[in-house]
C-alpha cells in the first residue's frame, strides 16, 4: 500500500492540537450554558431544496449519494446533501419539533458542517461550528439581538486566544438607506457591498450599478454609507449626516444603537458599529455580526451571524430568530499554523507508574486503579526496563510524575524537578496545574 496523502481542506489534529480543542470546546460550552442555552445536536443531512432555499449555492453543497445508485437519480437519499451551516437545520428542528418546545427558545450546537469552497488558510471543507440561537413564536425581542456579543465575547474571552472585536451592523439601516436614496433592489445592493473587502470601492461601485441598477450618485452614497465605523452610537448622526431618511433606516439605527450601547456597558470596546458588515445570505433580516480577532484581522470573520424573521416558517406561523457561530475549526487553524497556541504536555497521563518486573505488574495496576479512583491520570509503564528507560519514556510523553512500588513503601518523582518523596496512592495528590494539561499562548505567535 502506498503512502496515503492529506486530503485538502478536511483538517486532523496531532493529539495535543486535539486536547487544545477540546479544552476551547468545555470553555465555549460552559459558558453557553451559564446564559442558558441547551445543548442540541441535529442530522447532518437536510433535503437539497431546503438547504438551497436560503441564498446558497450548489457549489458550495456535498451530495449524498449511495454506492451504486444512479447518478442521474435525484431521490431518496440522492436528494440529500450534508449541512453547511446549522441554521437551516436548526429551523427545520424548530418547524418540527414546535409543538415540544418552550419560547423562547435558547439552545446551543456544536457540530461538524460541510461546505465544497476552495481550501485554503483558515478556510476547510469539513469544520466545527459553535452556534448558539434564541427563537420565539410570532415575535422575538430586540434585546435579544444585543444579547448575542455579551454570550460571543464572555466565550472567547474565556480562552488564551487574541482579544477579538465584534463588528455589528444591522440590514434595516441598510436596507432602508438603500431605499432611501431610490434603489429598487436592497437585496442586490447589499449582496455587492458585502463584497467591498474582497474586491474594493470601485468594484463595488460597478457591481451596484450592474445588478442594482445604482446610478453614480446613488452608489457614492451606499459606499460612504458602508464607511461610517464607531466604537459608540455616534455612528447614528454620521448616517443622519447623509441626507437620507426612510421608516425602516430609522428602526434600525435604534436597533444599532441598544446593541453597541448594550455591549459598551458589558465589556467596553467589545462591539464596533461597522456599517461595511451586511452578510451576503438572504435569510438575515435584522442586526448582523461578524468577529475579528486581532492580528489576523486579514483571514475575515471567526465568529458569525445575525437576525432571521423568515428562515423557520410554516403558513402562518414564523418563528424569528437571532444567532450567531463560532468557526472554532477556523479560528483554531489560524492559531495553529502561527504556532500561537501550545499545551503543557501531549498526554493526559499525569502519573506514570513503574514497573519492578513483570511479575510484580499487578502490584502497579493496583496502584493506578488507586489513583484514577482519585481523579489523577495515570497509566502503568509499557515494560519492566530499568527505571532510567522508564522515566525517559514518561520524559518523552510530557508526564510530570513517576510513580516507583516498593516492598518498604512507594516514593513518587517530580522528573521536572528531580525531587523524591514517600507517597501513599491513597492520599498523594499532585499539584493542582499538573493534574491536567495546560493551555495557553506560545512563546510566539502573531
Amino acid at each position: 500500500m502506498s503512502k496515503p496523502t492529506p486530503i485538502s481542506g478536511f483538517p486532523e489534529w496531532t493529539p495535543a492540537q486535539r486536547m487544545i480543542e477540546q479544552f476551547v470546546l468545555d470553555r465555549i460550552r460552559a459558558t453557553f450554558e451559564l446564559y442558558g442555552f441547551a445543548p442540541l445536536e441535529t442530522r447532518s443531512v437536510e433535503p437539497l431544496d431546503q438547504l438551497l432555499r436560503k441564498g446558497e449555492t450548489s457549489k458550495e453543497v456535498y451530495v449524498l449519494r449511495r454506492l451504486q445508485a444512479d447518478p442521474e437519480s435525484a431521490t431518496g437519499d440522492d436528494a440529500l446533501g450534508l449541512h453547511f451551516d446549522l441554521t437551516v437545520p436548526f429551523a427545520r428542528y424548530v418547524l418540527e419539533n414546535a409543538g415540544k418546545l418552550q419560547f423562547p427558545f435558547r439552545r446551543y450546537q456544536i457540530q461538524k458542517v460541510w461546505r465544497g469552497e476552495r481550501p485554503q488558510e483558515g478556510r476547510y471543507r469539513e469544520f466545527l461550528q459553535a452556534d448558539i440561537d434564541i427563537v420565539d413564536r410570532d415575535t422575538l425581542p430586540a434585546h435579544y439581538e444585543a444579547e448575542m456579543p455579551l454570550v460571543i465575547g464572555d466565550a472567547l474571552r474565556s480562552l488564551p486566544i487574541p482579544p477579538v472585536r465584534i463588528q455589528v451592523n444591522n440590514r434595516k439601516v441598510c436596507e432602508g438607506f438603500y431605499r432611501g436614496v431610490g434603489l429598487t433592489d436592497p437585496e442586490a445592493a447589499l449582496r455587492a457591498v458585502d463584497k467591498l473587502d474582497k474586491i474594493g470601492p470601485a468594484k463595488v461601485a460597478e457591481l451596484l450599478a450592474e445588478t442594482a441598477g445604482a446610478s453614480e450618485a446613488q452608489a457614492k452614497a451606499c459606499l460612504a454609507l458602508a464607511e461610517i465605523s464607531a466604537p459608540d452610537a455616534s455612528f447614528a448622526d454620521a448616517v443622519r449626516a447623509l441626507g437620507v431618511s426612510d421608516p425602516l433606516l430609522d428602526e434600525g439605527i435604534e436597533e444599532l444603537i441598544a446593541v453597541v450601547e448594550t455591549a459598551a456597558a458589558h465589556s467596553p470596546g467589545l462591539c464596533v458599529a461597522d456599517l461595511r458588515i451586511a452578510r451576503g445570505l438572504d435569510y438575515y433580516t435584522g442586526t448582523v455580526y461578524e468577529t475579528q480577532m486581532i492580528g489576523y484581522e486579514r483571514f475575515g470573520s471567526v465568529c458569525s451571524g445575525g437576525r432571521y424573521d423568515n428562515l423557520a416558517s410554516a403558513g402562518n406561523v414564523r418563528f424569528p430568530g437571532v444567532g450567531i457561530s463560532i468557526g472554532v475549526t477556523r479560528l483554531l487553524g489560524l492559531l495553529f499554523g502561527a504556532e500561537a497556541l501550545s499545551v503543557s504536555r501531549s498526554v493526559p497521563t499525569c502519573v506514570l507508574v513503574a514497573v519492578n518486573s513483570e511479575d510484580e505488574r499487578p502490584a502497579s495496576n493496583r496502584i493506578a486503579e488507586a489513583l484514577r479512583s482519585r481523579g489523577i491520570p495515570t497509566e502503568v509503564s509499557p515494560s519492566a526496563a530499568k527505571f532510567g528507560k522508564q522515566i525517559r519514556y514518561a520524559e518523552r510523553r510530557g508526564i510530570p510524575y513517576v510513580w516507583f512500588p516498593g516492598a518498604e513503601g512507594d516514593e513518587v518523582k517530580d522528573i521536572r524537578s528531580g525531587e523524591q518523596l514517600a507517597a501513599a496512592a491513597g492520599e498523594w495528590t499532585p499539584a493542582r496545574e499538573d493534574l491536567k494539561p495546560l493551555v495557553g499562548p506560545a512563546s510566539t505567535g502573531v
